[in-house]
């Protein structure tokens, strides 16, 4: 009964009118494996405050007795909904070469070869931007674990790497294409896809994917 007073709040007052535990309820509606939705609620909510609405995963959401996996994935999928354009604001979207580049352009005039990496969300919004390494004049290590080990951390979808050349020169190194090709493999075993190379300098910058 409890699930249908908060649709009817929600429908002639508005979701304004609902607690935080009344939107939960309607959210879970009636696909639970519990018809006690306002406890299912509750639960829910004190996992939401415990673990925060950002780091919030698919398995947290399950934790709570009486959500099931499908009505778990519908769930996460609505406040997954929420968190996007929550930072649809302030987050740039990053859906070009030109914007990674931008992006990239704190390392265009480094003195040694700076590697970085951009972490993207679902819909290619900037979660972070790391310096992965920072090597000697003419070349840096880059190894898929230091690399990785940040975009999980993220919980990113995709990422964009980018390095400097030094030299000012924008030419395609077949080391660069080494690492293109190992980052791209890597990411296709973790599920987290390389959406492109990024190689900028004074002058400009060049795609290497």
């Amino acid at each position: 009964m409890s699930n249908q007073l908060s649709r009817y709040k929600l429908g002639n007052r508005g979701a304004a009118s609902l607690t935080d535990v009344e939107l939960l309820q309607v959210i879970i509606g009636s696909g639970g494996k519990d018809n006690d939705f306002k406890r299912i609620a509750k639960n829910l909510d004190a996992v939401i405050q415990r673990v925060g609405i950002e780091a919030l995963t698919i398995d947290d959401v399950k934790s709570v007795k009486g959500i099931g996996d499908a009505k778990a994935s519908m769930v996460f999928a609505a406040l997954e909904f929420y968190r996007r354009k929550l930072t649809k604001q302030t987050a740039p979207l990053i859906d070009s070469p030109d914007k990674a580049a931008e992006q990239f352009s704190y390392i265009s005039e480094k003195k040694k070869e700076y590697f970085s990496m951009l972490t993207l969300d679902g819909a290619r919004r900037l979660i972070n931007t790391h310096t992965i390494s920072v090597g000697t004049l003419m070349a840096s290590l880059v190894h898929p674990r230091e690399v990785f080990s940040a975009a999980i951390e993220d919980r990113a979808a995709s990422i964009i790497i980018g390095h400097n050349h030094p030299s000012g020169t924008l030419d395609i190194s077949q080391q660069d294409r080494e690492v293109t090709k190992r980052i791209r493999q890597a990411g296709e075993l973790l599920g987290i896809m390389l959406d492109d190379h990024i190689i900028v300098t004074d002058e400009g910058f060049i795609s290497a994917y």
